[in-house]
C-alpha cells in the first residue's frame, strides 16, 4: 500500500505539507476557511503579518452550509429554465448546425466523414439521435431548412447541450464553494455565467461548445476537490478526485483541441504542486515523491490519453462506410471502408495507358493545349513561349495523357508492362502530340517556380530527352504496381527534383482563367498530390469490376493519419468570414456572430455576450493583476501590506483561476486560423471565477490557511503584538472542517446589485438569445454600445 502522508508527533515539528497550504504551490486550489476573519491591528511594515480567526459555532456553521444548498437549488432550476426555454424556437437549422447535425446523421447512417474536431462531443449527439430511433435521413444541408417537416428530433439534440449548460452553472457555484469563498462571492461567479448571453446562445443549439465548457469547468472543480485532500494522499478521496480530473480533461481535449488548454492549466498547478512536495522539508522519501509522482501521471496523462483513443476507436468503429470524408485520406484508410470507389473502380495502370491526371487537392486535371505562353508577363519576365500546360477542373480530350517508359520496350512485347512506385517516365500529351517538360525557366506566377510546358517528340528524342523524364514517387514510399484512384504520388522531376504542383489562383485571360502548372522546390509539400482518375477507352481484362474485399489496417496507424489530417486542415482555415473577430474584441465583447434570420417576423439569433458581465470580469481580471504586481513591489521594500494567510490564498486560489482564463485566451493570439467570439467562452467562464474571488478579497473575507480533509490546520493565535513581531500560530484539530466564511450585509448587499444590474442586460439583449421575440430596426439600434459596429442582422 503507498504510504500516506505523515502527520505530526504531539509536540512534534510540523512540515510544510502538514501544516496547510500556507507554501502551497500558486495554482494550488484553496478549501473552505474554518473561521469568520478579523484584523488585528500590527505594524505592516516589519515582517509577515496574519489575520486572527474566531472559529463558527456547530449552529452557525450548519446554518452557513443551509444558505449555501439554498442558493444552489435556485441558480441550478434558473440555469435549467434560461437554457431549456423556448428550446423549440426556431425548427429551422441555425448557424453550425449545419455541420454537428449532419455529423450525427453521418454517424448514424454508418458514413466516413471528415471533420478537424475530436469525435467526443459528436458521438454524443448520435447516441442521442440513436436513443430516439432516429435514423439519420436528413444531413442538415443549409441553415434555414425545416425539422418538423422533416421529422428530426432536433429537441433531443438541442437537450443535450441545453442539459451541459445548465449543469456548468451549479459546477461554477461549487467550484466557488469548495475554493473557501464566500455565498456572495459564490452567487456572482455563478451568475456571471447563469446570466450570459453568448453562454446560453452556444448551449442551447446543436454545437460542441456546451460539451467543451462543461468538461473544461468539470476539470476545474474536480482539482480544486483534489488539493482539498492534499494532506491525504492516497486515500480513497485523494483517488477518486484525482481520477475525475484525468475523466474531465480527457473529455475536454475529446471535444475540441482546444482542451489543450486545460491541460496546460491543470498540468502547470500540477508541476508547481509537485515541485513543492518535492523539497526536504516536507519530510516525503524520493520513494515517497515518486509514488506522488507517478500517481499524477497515470491519472492526469496516461488514463486521459487512453479515453482519447478509445473515443477514436469507437469513431472508426461506427463510420465503416464510404463518405464524404474518403477523399482526405489515403488510399490505404479509404479500402478499409465499405463501398470505398478505390475498392470498386481502382485499376492496375500499364505503360501505353491513356490516362487522366487529377490534383488531389483542387480536383482539377492536368490539361495542355496548343496556345503558348506569352513573351512577357506583367511583371517583366520573359517566359518560354512554350505550349501551355495548365490545369482544367472538367472533363476534356486536352486532359489525356499516354504514359510511356523512359526505355522502351521491344515493339512486339510493348503492352501489358505494369507501371511502379519509383518509375521513371514520359508523359505524352494525346492532343497535340507533345511530351510533359519542365525547366530551368520561371512559372508565371511564382519566379522560384519552375516551368512547365511540353516539346515535340523530336526533341524529347534528342537534346531535351533528359527534361521529359519524371519519376512516379507513391506518397506510401512502396515499389508497388501503380493504380487509378487511390495510387496518390508525386511526379518529381528527375533532373532537377522539382515536383508537379498547382494552385487555385487562375492565370490571366491568356491562360483562359485555368490553374497555373510549375516546378515546386519542395518536393515533400502535401499539395504536390495527384491521383490518375481513370484510364481512358480501357478494352482489356482491367475493365471488369469485381468487389474487392475491405481491407484491415491497424488502429493506431489509422489513428495517427486521421491526427495529421486533422491539424493540417484545422490550420488551413484561415479563409476571411463576415462575422470573424480578432482575440483583442473578446474580453470587451466588441463584436457578435450572427447565427439565424428570419426576414418576415425580424427574429434573429446573435451570438453576444452579457456586455456588463464581461466588461466587469474583465476589470476584475485588471484588477487582480495590479495587486499582484503592487504586492510583488511593496514585498521587494519589505512592506507587508497584505496578512500573509491573505496572501497565500489570494495566489493559490485567484492566482489558479488567473492562470486558467490566460491559458484558455493568449494562445489563440498566435492562431492563424479563422476565430469568432465562442472562442472566449472558456476564457470568460475562468473570469468569472476570478471576479468572484476578488470579490471576496475586497469583502474582507480572506480566511485563514487552507485546510484539508482530515489533517492538522494551522489556525493562527493572537500572540504579542509589539512592534515587529510576528503573530505565531499553533495547532488545531478538525475532522473535516465544515464551515464557510460568513457574508456580511455588505457583501450581500454588493453582490444583489451586481446581479441585479447583470440580469437587467441579459433581459435586454433576451430576443437575440432566443430569436424571440423579432425587433424593429430601432429596436435593433438601441442594442448596440460605445458606438461599435456590433454587425446586428437589421
Amino acid at each position: 500500500m503507498p504510504p500516506k502522508t505523515p502527520t505530526p508527533e504531539k509536540g512534534g515539528k510540523k512540515t510544510k505539507q502538514q501544516t496547510g497550504a500556507a507554501d502551497a504551490p500558486v495554482s494550488s486550489a484553496p478549501v473552505p476557511d474554518t473561521s469568520t476573519v478579523k484584523p488585528e491591528e500590527v505594524d505592516n511594515s516589519s515582517g509577515p503579518i496574519y489575520l486572527v480567526a474566531k472559529p463558527l459555532t456547530p449552529a452557525e456553521a450548519r446554518r452557513e452550509e443551509i444558505y449555501y444548498n439554498v442558493a444552489l437549488l435556485v441558480i441550478t432550476i434558473l440555469s435549467f429554465y434560461t437554457r431549456f426555454y423556448m428550446l423549440f424556437h426556431p425548427d429551422q437549422v441555425v448557424f453550425d448546425e449545419v455541420h454537428f447535425g449532419k455529423f450525427a446523421s453521418y454517424y448514424l447512417q454508418g458514413t466516413y466523414f471528415f471533420d478537424v474536431h475530436p469525435p467526443f462531443g459528436k458521438l454524443l449527439f448520435a447516441l442521442v439521435g440513436w436513443l430516439v430511433g432516429y435514423d439519420g435521413a436528413f444531413l442538415f444541408d443549409n441553415i434555414g431548412d425545416g425539422y418538423t417537416h422533416n421529422k428530426v428530433p432536433y429537441l433531443a439534440y438541442r437537450a443535450l447541450p441545453a442539459l451541459l449548460g445548465s449543469l456548468t452553472v451549479p459546477v461554477v457555484f461549487l467550484t466557488m464553494k469548495h475554493s473557501g469563498y464566500s455565498l456572495a462571492a459564490c452567487l456572482v461567479s455563478a451568475a456571471l455565467v447563469l446570466f450570459d448571453n453568448g453562454h446560453i446562445t452556444q448551449t442551447r443549439l446543436i454545437l460542441l461548445d456546451a460539451t467543451l465548457i462543461f468538461s473544461m469547468s468539470c476539470a476545474l472543480y474536480s482539482y480544486v476537490k483534489f488539493m482539498r485532500y492534499r494532506n491525504s494522499a492516497f486515500s480513497q478521496k485523494w483517488w477518486q478526485w484525482l481520477l475525475l480530473t484525468g475523466l474531465a480533461l480527457a473529455c475536454t481535449i475529446s471535444t475540441k483541441y482546444v482542451g489543450a488548454f486545460t491541460f496546460f492549466t491543470i498540468g502547470l498547478a500540477v508541476i508547481i504542486d509537485l515541485w513543492n512536495l518535492l523539497d526536504v522539508d516536507n519530510g516525503l522519501s524520493l520513494k515517497q515523491f515518486s509514488q506522488h509522482f507517478f500517481a499524477r501521471a497515470f491519472a492526469l496523462i496516461a488514463m486521459p490519453f487512453m479515453i482519447y483513443l478509445f473515443f477514436f476507436q469507437v469513431h472508426f468503429w461506427v463510420l465503416n462506410k464510404s463518405g464524404p470524408g474518403d477523399d482526405f485520406m489515403s488510399p490505404e484508410f479509404q479500402e478499409t471502408l465499405g463501398d470505398n470507389e478505390l475498392a470498386l473502380l481502382a485499376k492496375p495502370i500499364n505503360y501505353y495507358d491513356t490516362i487522366a491526371i487529377k490534383h488531389k487537392d483542387t480536383g482539377a486535371y492536368l490539361h495542355s493545349h496548343s496556345d503558348r505562353y506569352p513573351l512577357r508577363y506583367d511583371d517583366g519576365r520573359i517566359s518560354s513561349q512554350g505550349q501551355q500546360v495548365t490545369c482544367y477542373p472538367h472533363k476534356d480530350a486536352n486532359n489525356n495523357w499516354v504514359i510511356i517508359p523512359a526505355v522502351g520496350f521491344p515493339e512486339n512485347d510493348k503492352l501489358g508492362h505494369p507501371v511502379n512506385g519509383g518509375d521513371i517516365v514520359q508523359l505524352y500529351h494525346v492532343v497535340t502530340g507533345t511530351y510533359l517538360l519542365t525547366h530551368d525557366v520561371a512559372s508565371p506566377y511564382y519566379p522560384t517556380n519552375q516551368e512547365f510546358t511540353t516539346v515535340s517528340p523530336e526533341d524529347a528524342a534528342g537534346s531535351r530527352h533528359n527534361d521529359t523524364l519524371f519519376e512516379i514517387r507513391l506518397n506510401n514510399g512502396k515499389k508497388e504496381q501503380f493504380r487509378t484512384k487511390g495510387g496518390l504520388f508525386k511526379l518529381i522531376h528527375f533532373p532537377t527534383k522539382v515536383a508537379m504542383w498547382t494552385h487555385t489562383k487562375p492565370l490571366p485571360d491568356w491562360g483562359y482563367r485555368q490553374q497555373e502548372v510549375n516546378g515546386n522546390k519542395n518536393a515533400q509539400q502535401l499539395s504536390n498530390t495527384w491521383l490518375v482518375d481513370e484510364i481512358v477507352d480501357l478494352k482489356d481484362d482491367r475493365v471488369k469490376v469485381e468487389k474487392k474485399k475491405v481491407k484491415q489496417l491497424p488502429f493506431m496507424k489509422k489513428w495517427l493519419e486521421l491526427q495529421i489530417a486533422m491539424f493540417r486542415h484545422n490550420n488551413a482555415l484561415t479563409s476571411s468570414h463576415p462575422y470573424a473577430s480578432l482575440p483583442p474584441e473578446w474580453p470587451f465583447m466588441l463584436r457578435g456572430v450572427s447565427f439565424w434570420t428570419q426576414n418576415d417576423t425580424r427574429s434573429q439569433i446573435y451570438l453576444v455576450g452579457n456586455p456588463l458581465g464581461w466588461w466587469f470580469a474583465t476589470s476584475c481580471l485588471a484588477v487582480l493583476s495590479g495587486v499582484f504586481v503592487a504586492d510583488q513591489l511593496t514585498r521587494r521594500r519589505r512592506y507587508y501590506v497584505l496578512a500573509e494567510n491573505v496572501r497565500t490564498r489570494l495566489y493559490n486560489s485567484a492566482g489558479f483561476f488567473l492562470l486558467a482564463w490566460a491559458a484558455h485566451y493568449f494562445p489563440f493570439y498566435i492562431m492563424g486560423r479563422q476565430l469568432f467570439l465562442h472562442h472566449y467562452l472558456p476564457a470568460h467562464l475562468a473570469s468569472a471565477l476570478v471576479a468572484g474571488a476578488l470579490l471576496d478579497f475586497f469583502y474582507g473575507n480572506p480566511g485563514v490557511f487552507p485546510v484539508a480533509y482530515q489533517a492538522s490546520a494551522a489556525a493562527p493565535k493572537k500572540a504579542a503584538t509589539k512592534k515587529g513581531q510576528v503573530v505565531e500560530s499553533v495547532v488545531q484539530r478538525h475532522q473535516p472542517p465544515t464551515m464557510y466564511p460568513p457574508s456580511s450585509l455588505i457583501s450581500y448587499g454588493v453582490s444583489g446589485v451586481i446581479i441585479g444590474l447583470i440580469f437587467g442586460v441579459y433581459w435586454f439583449f433576451k430576443p437575440f438569445t432566443y430569436g424571440d421575440p423579432g425587433l424593429s430596426v430601432s429596436e435593433v439600434l438601441m442594442r448596440k454600445w460605445m458606438n461599435f459596429d456590433l454587425h446586428f442582422a437589421k
